[in-house]
């Protein structure tokens, strides 16, 4: 993995930090606060923040529990997420409990995208 850019602007609507992500690294992926027409219309979470003019779902004040809301956590998100172990919601807990520019340092030295769901959380 090449070098993780260190910006709170590079986390996902869903709590995916995409500076760490070889999609976003290889250009495959204009990540989410892109105005790219690639990253319009194909993720439900995206647009949801963008309609609330939310950066990430941890401003949401519907959900204290990003787990209760239909459009973060449902079926495919949850096969996704156990197939490449990340856990967006424990990211979206972890935005809410320390801040983006905290969590975009934790993501960026751990060079990671995700909270692991099984393994090394540290």
């Amino acid at each position: 993995m090449s070098d993780v850019s260190n910006s709170p602007r590079l986390i996902g609507c869903c709590g995916l930090y995409c500076a760490a992500c070889g999609s976003y690294q290889s250009g495959a992926c204009p990540g989410c606060s892109s105005a790219d027409k690639k990253s319009k219309g194909w993720c439900k979470v995206r647009h949801c923040c963008h309609k609330q003019d939310y950066s990430t779902c941890a401003d949401c004040a519907v959900y204290d529990d990003p787990a209760n809301c239909t459009i973060f956590s449902n079926v495919i998100s949850e096969i996704i997420g156990m197939f490449l172990n990340t856990d967006r919601r424990a990211c979206i807990l972890r935005i809410r409990k320390v801040g983006r520019e905290d969590y975009a340092t934790e993501m960026t030295i751990k060079k990671r995208q995700s909270i692991p769901r099984r393994g090394k959380k540290d």
